[in-house]
């Protein structure tokens, strides 16, 4: 069923999936085995990582291709969330997507940022590593001034030294308390950037208590890249939550939630 707005604030709102789409088939593997886990979710993936650490590392099959294999997923009842990294991108995924998700590298952008709002979809915005809680509603704002309100923040982790990311449990308070729904990137903020060379690593064992510790903060949804095997993943697999722990994971997550919500 179609994701509502509204649904950010009423329950705890789930987005997982792979971090790019790696093949039709994977893709739609991946959206029916989350959905068997854990029930109405919504799905995400990449058409393009435009922000691989090396050049040589896979980025995706691209914006037609890529909204062709969502667009079939959607058909089966999907809501879908994915990124966008230039203006003139927007209205094509707008087309297919529910949510467009602007890139932490990109939260300033506000050409990008505007772009989204007109389209009139929810508009999740990635926190910057490098912009404070408190300063984060300004992009919200730049997509509020094309009169598009529909917008998400979402927390990812600060940088903290080289290669390493802290998530102060403050900042999701401030965050919210600027008057936007908050999500928690459950992998993403154990995510070592660069930390591998070519590529990032990652900590995939602080991914539950972190997310247990966010929803216990109070928050809106949790944003997981989930994947069948991590080991084997075309991009981001080292800060991965392995498919078969995702049951688990959200039941743990909705316990925690129950509580905060009583």
């Amino acid at each position: 069923m179609p994701i509502e707005f509204a649904d950010f604030g009423k329950r705890l709102v789930l987005i997982a999936g792979p971090c790019v789409i790696e093949s039709e088939e994977h893709l739609y593997r991946m959206a029916r085995g989350i959905r068997d886990a854990v029930g109405e979710f919504v799905f995400k993936a990449s058409f393009d990582k435009a922000n691989r650490t090396s050049v040589g590392n896979y980025r995706g099959p691209g914006l037609k291709e890529g909204l062709r294999i969502l667009a079939g997923v959607k058909a089966e009842g999907f809501p879908i969330l994915t990124d966008i990294h230039e203006a003139w991108q927007a209205e094509p995924a707008a087309e297919v997507a529910d949510i467009l998700q602007i890139p932490a590298f990109l939260c300033r952008q506000t050409d990008l940022l505007t772009a989204a709002g007109r389209t009139g979809r929810i508009v999740n915005i990635k926190k910057g590593q490098f912009v404070a809680p408190h300063d984060i509603h300004r992009a919200a704002e730049k997509v509020a001034s094309t009169g598009n309100n529909r917008v998400v923040l979402t927390e990812r982790g600060s940088s903290f030294g080289y290669n390493n990311l802290v998530v102060d449990m403050r900042g999701l308070k401030t965050m919210r308390d600027a008057g936007w729904p908050v999500v928690f990137d459950a992998t993403h903020s154990v995510q070592l950037p660069g930390g591998a060379g070519a590529a990032s690593s990652g900590q995939p064992e602080f991914i539950a208590p972190l997310a247990r510790a966010a929803v216990a903060v109070g928050i809106d949804g949790v944003f997981v890249e989930v994947h069948d095997c991590p080991e084997k993943a075309l991009s981001d697999g080292a800060n991965a939550l392995r498919l078969e722990l995702l049951a688990d994971f959200w039941r743990s997550l909705l316990a925690v939630d129950g509580v905060v919500r009583r």
